[in-house]
């Protein structure tokens, strides 16, 4: 084996090293544990489960030794208020290191997945023209560019789903609570710790409405903020509702509710659509897995009985 095999090998095993790691971030999820431990201890804080969010300490390691190579992709002024960075707080990213990881796996991929084809082609010994081999490496070098924006956008969609199918019933809350003689604040405050149990996202998030209430910003402010950081359209309209609410006088108990009843009737009609599309994706794996397994058992011993018995005798005639 020779230092080229090597290297592939090595940057194989890299690559897959890092995203089974991804993976495992990912979906390894402590909601479970945060709940348990929620219930143990008798509060209903989640700034305590925040304080466990944090990096951990190698991965801060390996950001701070890889942090000028992810400077060759990280915008040099107007990322305060660009849109990617409102892109990675509707993604839940918060963490100042986000960024830089980000630009840091679009830089690696965008230099490995094409070195990793040279590689390949020379150890294999394929002979590619110069404009395919030019074509392959482009294109790997565009994939490995825009897959960090495929795993956000995946990731945004993921939140924004996690909170639409929590936010009726946070709805509903917030109702009992203001009818309950509570003001919209004080509902909000304790919506946020009783969410938490249920949905963290959401429970997160309106828990930061309320410490933005506190720190001395408007009601206003705070629910724009919020309609901000979780980018979906539905709480958009609610903070629009609730400002023209506020600002007009009108019943803010009755705009909740007429609200709510809006979001149950979505979420009613996104569950019956997703129902409604389960036969349609059944049908392929029908097709290509399911029904040539069923056809192989059920007709493999007549078959091999017509091929031991009746073609002899067919041929014997």
């Amino acid at each position: 084996m020779n230092s080229i095999q090597i290297i592939y090998l090595a940057l194989i095993f890299i690559t897959v090293f890092v995203v089974a790691l991804v993976i495992l971030t990912q979906f390894n999820t402590k909601s479970l544990q945060d709940r348990l431990r929620i219930v143990r201890s008798g509060r209903d804080d989640p700034v305590e489960i925040d304080e466990q969010a944090r990096v951990a300490p190698w991965v801060g390691k390996i950001i701070e030794l890889t942090k000028p190579v992810a400077q060759l992709s990280v915008p040099k002024e107007g990322w305060e208020t660009s849109q990617l960075r409102i892109r990675f707080m509707n993604a839940g990213y918060r963490n100042e290191t986000a960024p830089m990881v980000y630009f840091l796996a679009k830089t690696l991929l965008t230099f490995a997945l094409p070195l990793m084809v040279i590689l390949y082609v020379t150890i294999s010994g394929i002979n590619l023209k110069a404009n395919l081999l030019l074509l392959f490496i482009v294109t790997a070098a565009g994939l490995g560019y825009f897959l960090p924006n495929v795993f956000l956008e995946r990731r945004i969609a993921y939140r924004k789903r996690e909170i639409l199918d929590s936010f009726p019933d946070a709805m509903d809350l917030i109702i009992v609570c203001v009818e309950s003689g509570l003001g919209l604040d004080a509902a909000l405050a304790r919506v946020s710790e009783e969410m938490h149990m249920i949905s963290p996202t959401l429970g997160e998030e309106l828990h930061l409405i309320n410490l933005e209430l506190r720190a001395g910003s408007s009601r206003e402010r705070a629910l724009r903020n919020l309609a901000l950081r979780t980018g979906v359209e539905d709480i958009d309209t609610l903070v629009a509702m609730l400002v023209q609410s506020d600002r007009f006088g009108t019943s803010i108990a009755q705009a909740l509710r007429v609200h709510a009843e809006n979001l149950r009737t979505k979420r009613r009609l996104r569950a019956e659509e997703a129902a409604a599309k389960i036969a349609l994706k059944l049908l392929f794996p029908l097709i290509f897995f399911i029904f040539p397994s069923m056809l192989l058992v059920l007709l493999g011993p007549a078959l091999i009985s017509i091929h031991r018995i009746m073609l002899p005798a067919l041929a014997g005639q």
